[in-house]
């Protein structure tokens, strides 16, 4: 395939080497702000990928065999490589996902704190030792890493995510294959430029790029022994499905419909300040953005919407090259007109507008992918654009009468990604924290993302698998326990043979 001189041609990053694609079979990779195609990602096939395992799985035993300390040493490099190169990672960002530079500088941030938990690797190591549980026998228990595993990436957070997701898992001695959003390639091959410069072994780390071909020979291949994903909730279940049939351990993380809850004693002021920023921040193309208010009772419901119709028309749509752009475009075209079916249904559904977003007046002079803020109110449970995940900015006001009834709107809803309330009322902040069947749960915290150092995982169909991303279960889930029983025998000891099932004899 002959590509265009003016548009780059991406590889693949296998064996410390960038590799050129043998599939013949190429994806547009384009800027989002422009609408304009900058790079060619090539797409493996079955057998580049069975290339890129055989040699993660060569890199394995040298690096498994290497000290934690060493391994620590490295990432350490790595981190700060990923601050001194920071500039630049932004601007990629930027260039390929449409993300403002100060919402691209926070993903990077969040990014850095799992490579600080990372950091810690010697820690979360650490087995257990027990002295004489029985019989002068000593047990222990050690971990282990898993071998070659597999993380898959979404787009909308180019750096954050990878980072997230494979940071403690080369951290514990795993060989990592990274496969990204073939829409966001380019910050993925920057992060293995900055590995090998830390000084990471070739092979360790492994970028290949891909669709679902690529997808299912890592879901399928023996070698591969665990699999992170992070994406739409259908691909999150298929994931966890298929890895599962072949007996892969896997952790997937899917989408959410995660509402804030306005009680009629919050500052309404401060709370659509928190809910600008909360529900529109990166286009609202984010897992934990909010969906929607369900403000509680009818008075609180009309000041609250008042006060936001004034402040969400105010915000401004633009490029990451204007500084007083609030967020930008969406990431495809595709996506954009997806976006404006899901308001176009919910309007001829009986939801009404409140702002309109859907011809924003920057659409009229630039190719890019952009669409103004939306708010729709009098949605019901009933409507599309309430049930379904819309990855843009429509956000929706639901009415509830009352708190259980909030709390019970989403407890009945599938996704259990996560949810926040805004209140000044201890009682009722503990009814609802208590109650809710979400997994992450924020009160007067407009996104309730955990740091770095806390597990991150919502429950119901928002994630499947018992994994999580961030925290010290990331520890665990990228290795495996061994626990041993020793005892020294003298050369004059003899306790015979038993044929009791060995235990501790404490029944007098």
């Amino acid at each position: 395939m002959v590509v265009n001189q003016s548009v780059r041609e991406l590889h693949h990053f296998i064996g410390g080497k960038m590799v050129t694609g043998t599939s013949s079979r190429f994806a547009d990779v384009y800027n989002p702000s422009i609408g304009t195609v900058i790079a060619k990602v090539p797409l493996a096939d079955r057998e580049e990928v069975k290339a890129a395992i055989d040699a993660a799985k060569a890199a394995f035993p040298a690096w498994k065999a290497t000290s934690v300390g060493k391994r620590v040493e490295i990432i350490h490099r790595f981190r700060n490589l990923l601050v001194e190169n920071l500039d630049e990672l932004i601007n990629t960002i930027c260039e390929e996902s449409g993300k403002t530079k100060e919402d691209a500088k926070g993903e990077i941030t969040r990014g850095l704190e799992s490579v600080d938990l990372a950091l810690n690797a010697p820690h979360l190591l650490k087995g257990e030792y027990s002295v004489n549980v029985g019989g002068d026998i000593n047990a222990l228990s050690t971990k282990s890493p898993l071998g070659v595993v597999a993380t898959i990436a979404p787009f909308n957070f180019p750096i954050m995510v990878p980072l997230a997701i494979s940071s403690m898992a080369v951290a514990v001695g795993n060989s990592v294959i990274l496969k990204p959003s073939e829409r966001v390639p380019i910050s993925a091959l920057y992060l293995s430029k900055l590995w090998q410069e830390a000084g990471l072994p070739d092979g360790v780390w492994t970028v290949v790029n891909g669709d679902k071909e690529a997808v299912n020979e890592l879901l399928e291949n023996p070698t591969i022994q665990a699999i992170s994903f992070v994406g739409s909730t259908p691909v999150a279940e298929y994931i966890y499905q298929t890895g599962t049939k072949h007996n892969k351990r896997v952790a997937a993380f899917g989408g959410g419909k995660n509402f804030m809850i306005v009680m009629p004693d919050a500052n309404l002021e401060q709370t659509a300040n928190a809910f600008l920023g909360a529900a529109y921040g990166a286009a609202s193309q984010r897992c934990m953005a909010i969906s929607g208010a369900i403000p509680v009772g009818k008075e609180t419901a009309d000041r609250f919407v008042a006060i936001l119709k004034e402040k969400v028309a105010a915000l401004k749509v633009g490029p990451y090259t204007d500084d007083s752009s609030d967020f930008g475009p969406v990431i495809t075209e595709q996506s954009k007109n997806a976006i404006i079916e899901h308001i176009n249904t919910a309007i001829t559904e009986g939801a009404q507008v409140v702002v309109d977003g859907r011809n924003p007046s920057i659409s009229a002079n630039s190719n890019g992918f952009y669409l103004g803020p939306t708010l729709l109110d009098h949605v019901t449970p009933t409507m599309k654009v309430y049930q379904e995940e819309v990855f843009g900015p429509a956000r929706i006001i639901v009415r509830a009468e009352s708190l259980q009834e909030a709390i019970d709107l989403i407890n009945d809803h599938e996704l259990g990604n996560g949810v926040t309330m805004f209140t000044n009322n201890g009682l009722a902040a503990r009814k609802f924290q208590e109650e809710i069947e979400v997994g992450m749960v924020g009160i007067n915290v407009p996104i309730p993302i955990p740091v770095g150092y806390h597990n991150f995982g919502g429950w119901k169909r928002s994630k499947f698998g018992e994994g999580h991303m961030f925290g010290p279960d990331q520890a665990r889930f990228f290795t495996k326990s061994k626990t041993i029983s020793e005892k020294w025998l003298s050369n004059d000891e003899d306790n015979g043979s038993s044929f009791a099932f060995p235990s501790n004899n404490t029944i007098s």
